[in-house]
């Protein structure tokens, strides 16, 4: 089983290394991680994917609970959340192509970011599944490249958003 966690830390250098670093350490396996900071420049947000059973998946929480630069971990239920994530692909495509793989693009609404004489790169924004069923109707073109960001998201509505004031205490929003 997977589970997608929210993490908001410590905008601190090494903190997505030592985040990672108990995942290696520990043999938990990381599906995807991304990081950024928020609208606050002290704190990043980290989402993480991570697999495995309900025990695992028990202790990965409470174990990054406990890191010092860890302000607060949330899951993201998939009923109660938005995830996204972001794919760039790069397609060998000579003119008669071209006009077929932006049709495919277009009904996904993915966007062409640059087009060249023999190839043409692809940007699409959506959930996995999304992705997926993209790149499945890509499967007759060659991909030259691929580049994903790994999945990022919020939980839906203001009832589970953390605040935190200037002195770094949290408060939930009302």
């Amino acid at each position: 089983m997977k589970r997608v966690y929210s993490l908001i830390v410590d905008n601190n250098p090494g903190v997505l290394s030592r985040i990672s670093g108990l995942f290696s350490r520990r043999g938990y396996g990381i599906d995807s991680i991304t990081a950024g900071v928020t609208a606050d420049p002290r704190f990043t947000r980290i989402t993480i994917v991570a697999s495995g059973d309900e025990l695992i998946l028990s202790q990965i929480e409470k174990q990054v609970r406990k890191l010092e630069d860890v302000v607060e971990i949330k899951v993201l239920y998939p009923s109660e959340s938005v995830y996204r994530e972001l794919i760039m692909v790069k397609i060998r495509a000579d003119k008669t192509e071209r006009s077929e793989i932006i049709s495919v693009a277009d009904i996904f609404r993915a966007k062409i970011v640059d087009v060249e004489k023999e190839s043409l790169m692809v940007e699409l924004t959506g959930t996995q599944s999304k992705l997926e069923a993209f790149l499945n109707l890509l499967e007759g073109y060659e991909i030259l490249e691929l580049a994903r960001t790994g999945i990022t998201g919020l939980n839906r509505g203001i009832k589970n958003v953390t605040l935190i004031d200037q002195e770094g205490n949290i408060k939930k929003a009302e």
